[in-house]
């Protein structure tokens, strides 16, 4: 509508603003002069929250017009003044289509001069057939600016020149009426005398309506996980005890028991294999969906510029923030009966119910979900999202981070992971513990060989990637990794030289690991191959457990602070610490625990800056544990005489951004 209305400017009012109306009668000043019309349009009930504005309103603006116009959406580039600089004749378009489905509306008393409706939400049927009431008033100003199929009474083919039609609907109805779905209207208005007769049919459908909804909103407030967090956050103004000011309709998001969200794309798959029928999203009311959710102009953009969501689809999260909520909408047909069978779902499937339980019954039956959720299920699944190999112990890492992307595994891990360290004069290892700028020398992976750069310098050094290379022009050397003596290959002068000219430190030397190195044997477990990792083969990072951290850094950095060889996401932070078994692709692996943080992650990977709220921050979260993150293992299969299971055995594993990931 804001495309063809024809104004000076176009502004946006508050409901507060709005309200204001009811409260103070405004006076026009006595030297104003008249000019123009302004048009005032609101919505006699929102639809995502049910909340109800008094059509008071109506009269208010007729008889003291509109003084303050609200935040400027669009002007008209011209020198005149601003319109509240002069009276102007105010006309008043009520958009009924959500008030008039569940509530009466007497327009002998509230005289709108425009009112639009739907039909499809009085009766819910047929779609796509509504009516705009025009008053005499109204009328009198309204002109169209374009014409279609049967409004005019001609149009010539050679010049702009053509003639409207002079009896007032004939100008405004377009091409063909729909008039079979014109004609089955007279039995949607019988079908609700039928259903409630007496009279006063539309009163007696809204106190049903409305009591439904109070009930529905006051169980929902009662539901909580076991240890007391809510379960459900309510959007709404002024609660359900009036229906003056609150209709049909309950709008909410599902909270997890630490409070965070679940998406509304999962609820709606949940709700539907319980053949439930909710609408979520925004519904078509950007504007109210912004206010409820409370989100930043700047997080609109993210939602909708940056990351691409249109209207009616399923991203529903951004950062763990809702980009929509999920909504219930009561009508004549509606029973008590419907509103504990979502109750009851709501608790089977959020209380009583692990997510991994919730995610395997939506996966295991997505064929029965309707075609747009089906795309949503499939993503309820976590995802590979990064792969970090650390070459040079404690230094940067080398990221995959394109989707479809893979790196090979072998026993150890990551291929290259952590082959080789920098030592001392002494043969100790050198760690970010003592010389934070280690995080600023980045290994780059390139051919046959591994390229090291420092920080911006354009000066860097190579070395073969090939052990057997590596090993014809090499000394062996001995050194320890968390104590345990490991053998590795010394990677010559050159390297060394400009590893101590980089670092500010004499007498560095490169070693490579040769010989083999295991984990201790732990319970049921299988001794480990081992590259010069202090614990585990892999240690596995979830970037919502680091959101939930709320650094005020980029949340890119705060990860790489954690350093952690597979990055993945999920719904909800910190669901990680309850796995034990998981699948990445075809490899599966086994957790070994949690990683016990030192204070190595207050360091910025980016700067080598410290900071020490990074560990202060989990510990306050963890009542004083410093556990961030989990130590995997790749699970190896068991030997066999059948070849093509050794073939299989033989075959080079890999992992792949983008792999879906599977709790066991």
């Amino acid at each position: 509508m804001r495309q063809l209305v024809q104004a000076k400017g176009i502004y946006m009012l508050t409901q507060e603003e709005l309200l204001l109306l009811n409260d103070v009668a405004q006076e026009a000043t006595a030297n104003e002069t008249t000019s123009g019309n302004s048009l005032v349009v609101f919505s006699g009930q929102c639809n995502f929250s049910g909340n109800k504005l008094p059509l008071t309103i109506i009269e208010q603006l007729h008889k003291h017009g509109l003084q303050q116009p609200g935040k400027c959406v669009w002007r008209k580039q011209t020198a005149e003044e601003s319109p509240t600089k002069a009276k102007q004749q105010h006309y008043v378009l009520l958009d009924a289509a959500s008030l008039a489905a569940s509530s009466p509306l007497d327009l002998q008393r509230h005289r709108a001069d425009y009112v639009c409706l739907s039909f499809y939400k009085l009766f819910g049927y047929p779609t796509g057939v509504g009516a705009l009431l025009v008053s005499r008033r109204g009328a009198e100003v309204l002109q169209k600016r374009f014409y279609g199929g049967g409004t005019i009474n001609y149009a010539y083919p050679h010049s702009m020149d053509h003639q409207l039609r002079d009896v007032f609907h004939e100008r405004f109805e377009d091409g063909t009426l729909p008039f079979l779905s014109i004609v089955e209207l007279l039995q949607g208005f019988r079908t609700l005398e039928r259903l409630v007769p007496g009279g006063n049919t539309m009163e007696r459908i809204s106190r049903h309506v409305h009591g439904l909804a109070r009930y529905c909103a006051e169980q929902l407030r009662q539901l909580q996980h076991a240890n007391g967090a809510p379960l459900i956050r309510l959007y709404n103004n002024d609660g359900y005890e009036q229906r003056a000011t609150q209709g049909g309709i309950v709008t909410f998001n599902v909270l997890t028991e630490s409070g965070d969200y679940v998406g509304f794309g999962e609820v709606a798959c949940v709700a539907s294999l319980h053949r439930i029928l909710l609408r979520t999203g925004c519904f078509c009311n950007i504007g109210a969906c912004q206010r409820y959710l409370q989100l930043s102009d700047d997080t609109m953009d993210a939602i909708y510029k940056r990351a691409g969501r249109v209207c009616g689809d399923y991203y529903d999260l951004l950062n763990g923030q809702p980009t929509g909520a999920v909504r219930v909408s009561f009508g004549y047909m509606s029973r008590l009966e419907d509103v504990e069978r979502l109750l009851e779902m709501l608790r089977n499937s959020y209380v009583t119910s692990k997510r991994q339980q919730r995610v395997e019954f939506i996966v295991n039956q997505v064929a029965q979900l309707p075609k747009p959720l089906q795309q949503r299920a499939q993503h309820l699944r976590p995802r590979l999202q990064q792969l970090a190999i650390y070459p040079i112990k404690s230094c940067a890492a080398f990221k995959i981070t394109n989707a479809g992307e893979s790196w090979p595994l072998t026993e150890q891990g990551l291929q290259y992971d952590r082959e080789w360290m920098i030592v001392d004069m002494s043969g100790m290892a050198l760690t970010q513990k003592r010389c934070t700028h280690l995080c600023l020398l980045q290994p780059r992976i390139v051919h046959d060989q591994l390229q090291l750069h420092f920080d911006s310098s354009s000066s860097f050094v190579s070395v073969p990637l090939s052990l057997s290379a590596q090993a014809e022009n090499s000394a062996r050397c001995r050194s320890k990794v968390c104590r345990q003596p490991i053998e590795g290959y010394d990677c010559g002068d050159e390297v060394a030289n400009w590893l101590s000219d980089q670092l500010g430190i004499d007498g560095l030397r490169l070693l490579r690991q040769s010989g083999q190195r295991s984990s201790a044997a732990n319970g049921k477990q299988q001794k480990q191959q081992l590259s010069l990792v202090n614990q585990a083969q892999f240690l596995l990072v979830n970037r919502a457990s680091v959101r939930s951290l709320d650094f005020e850094e980029p949340l890119d950095e705060t990860v790489d602070r954690f350093r952690g060889n597979i990055i993945v996401e999920t719904d909800v932070p910190f669901e990680e610490l309850s796995y034990t078994q998981l699948r990445i692709g075809d490899v599966h692996f086994h957790v070994d625990g949690p990683c016990q943080r030192c204070d190595m992650i207050c360091i910025n990977q980016r700067t080598g800056e410290r900071s020490p709220e990074t560990l202060t921050t989990i510990a306050r979260m963890q009542s004083g544990k410093m556990r961030f993150g989990i130590y995997i293992s790749q699970v190896q299969s068991d030997a066999t005489d059948d070849p093509h299971d050794e073939q299989q055995q033989q075959k080079q594993l890999h992992l792949t951004c983008g792999d879906v990931i599977v709790i066991d």
